[in-house]
């Protein structure tokens, strides 16, 4: 009897906690469902966490999160195009590398988005789909790449960090329109930012530069990926 009091305690109590958590969570009880689509859209937002766990206060993208995620666009035949929007500050390098690689290695039409931001290794992420986007308002940091926590002051540690640096590059001027030289002019440009080295690059800068291919929201991305995945299905079936 006592067990049957508590059951029902529970499930009276269950809605109303559940309720709460949304509230919580999401500032609003009911949750916006997406409805079935060819599209998946994969969100970088915050920090790229890579081999290092960041503090909890930090807003982060575990990568080995979104690994998964990719490999499964691949394999899912309903998914026919894919949309990567980003607002992200940047991270680890070789994550955001092993991100790129694998976005740009997709058989399916790819369009990014920057949002707000895709700053640093950001970069690389944005120019690995098959066509990008940029919002007006939003920027991008070029600049080179740093080590933090015990360096070792040798010349083999400015080897490392020099060729990983020369693989973001590489990375960068083969998946977009921009040359080397400006590249990394942008990168190593004294005095654009405070107290730093590099570049900060606007909306517009970012397509005459070649980095990006259009200004535009996200209307203009799914536009765009939808012609890509209509030609995409044209060749299929020529073949």
């Amino acid at each position: 009897m006592e067990t049957n009091n508590k059951q029902d305690k529970e499930e009276k109590e269950s809605p109303s906690s559940s309720l709460m958590e949304k509230i919580q969570q999401l500032g609003q009880t009911n949750v916006p469902q997406a409805p079935d689509s060819n599209i998946h859209v994969l969100s970088i937002i915050g920090q790229i966490e890579g081999h290092v766990q960041l503090p909890p206060q930090n807003k982060t993208t575990k990568y080995e999160h979104l690994i998964p995620q990719i490999v499964a666009i691949e394999q899912n035949p309903k998914i026919e195009g894919l949309v990567v929007v980003l607002n992200t500050v940047g991270g680890d390098v070789e994550a955001g590398l092993a991100l790129s690689e694998m976005i740009a290695s997709l058989s399916k039409p790819t369009v990014s988005i920057v949002l707000g931001g895709g700053h640093s290794i950001g970069v690389p992420i944005a120019v690995s789909t098959d066509y990008s986007f940029i919002a007006p308002s939003a920027t991008m940091t070029i600049h080179p790449v740093r080590l933090t926590g015990l360096v070792i002051g040798v010349p083999q540690t400015f080897e490392y960090i020099d060729k990983m640096q020369e693989r973001v590059i590489q990375f960068v001027t083969s998946h977009s329109n921009i040359k080397e030289e400006k590249f990394k002019e942008l990168m190593f440009e004294k005095g654009n930012l405070t107290r730093d080295i590099g570049t900060n690059v606007i909306g517009q800068d970012a397509v005459e530069y070649g980095l990006i291919n259009e200004v535009g929201g996200i209307s203009g991305a799914l536009e765009k990926l939808n012609q890509m995945i209509d030609k995409n299905k044209q060749s299929k079936e020529l073949m």
